[in-house]
């Protein structure tokens, strides 16, 4: 579970009572992308075959662009998540990485989704936490300097329901 109980408003669109600008949630999109397709490799090595989350994490930089419908790039998370569900896990954390990372077009909020199952990827990879915390660190510079905040301060608010990845 990584969506909250109560929604920030912050991160919910204008056109749906929020306040999030289109131009800001299209850079969650991407940076969400960054963060999944950076553990790529995890899951490509179990399955090398399978391009579900290598399609779902194009389907959330198409639609960032848009390029593509937010439903197709929802559907493109779901199909990764599918890829996800009979592995365990590295590769499993990290194709769920990108499967939520196509579905910030639908829910904002799964921008940190898609940095919190990659960050759980690296510590199943790797087996430590200062990985993830390097991990996060490197996720933290590619995050752009106008949603900056808006990011960090929810990686505090949601940690707990983010398995604590974000202030491990």
């Amino acid at each position: 579970m990584i969506l909250p109980e109560v929604r920030d408003p912050r991160l919910v669109t204008i056109r749906r009572g929020g306040t999030l600008r289109d131009e800001d949630h299209q850079l969650l999109a991407l940076w969400a992308a960054d963060c999944a397709e950076h553990v790529l490799d995890l899951f490509e090595a179990e399955r090398p075959e399978d391009p579900r989350p290598r399609e779902a994490i194009a389907a959330a930089r198409a639609w960032a662009g848009g390029e593509l419908p937010m439903m197709r790039a929802r559907a493109a998370g779901g199909h990764a998540m599918g890829a996800a569900r009979p592995l365990r896990g590295a590769p499993r954390f990290a194709a769920y990485a990108a499967g939520q990372s196509a579905c910030v077009g639908h829910v904002a909020e799964h921008d940190l989704g898609a940095a919190a199952y990659a960050l759980k990827a690296v510590r199943g990879a790797r087996g430590d936490d200062a990985a993830l915390r390097a991990e996060r660190d490197w996720q933290h510079s590619q995050v752009p300097a106008t949603i900056r905040e808006l990011v960090l301060e929810d990686q505090l608010r949601r940690d707990a329901i983010c398995w604590s990845v974000f202030t491990a």
